[in-house]
């Protein structure tokens, strides 16, 4: 068997006292309060027909969809916007609004 009293410490108090009150940090009598963040930096890019300022929807309120493929591109701002109009005033997803252009497309095309 291994000897393990060599492993103990050879100090007589252990560690000693705890610190007093006055020796912590006063860190702790802090709120626990997150600055706010203030949002400065925009993107806003004015579209053809709209004096309205750009401002690109977060889209992760929408509802599960089951749809586990990830499908990425890039597009230009007024395309984006054109696109999450639609979707809105559709009451759509934007995967949606994807799918019926497509439809849409097959059939004008014949396919």
């Amino acid at each position: 068997m291994a000897d393990v009293s060599k492993l103990r410490s050879k100090r007589p108090g252990g560690l000693g006292s705890p610190p007093g009150p006055d020796d912590v940090a006063t860190s702790l009598n802090a709120p626990e309060l997150a600055p706010a963040v203030q949002v400065t930096n925009v993107k806003t890019v004015v579209g053809e027909n709209s004096d309205e300022p750009y401002v690109r929807r977060d889209g992760r309120s929408a509802r599960k969809t089951n749809r586990t493929l990830a499908f990425a591109t890039r597009v230009t701002p007024e395309f984006d916007k054109e696109v999450r109009d639609i979707a809105d005033r559709e009451d759509l997803k934007l995967v949606e609004v994807l799918e019926k252009s497509v439809e849409a497309y097959k059939e004008k095309m014949g396919y």
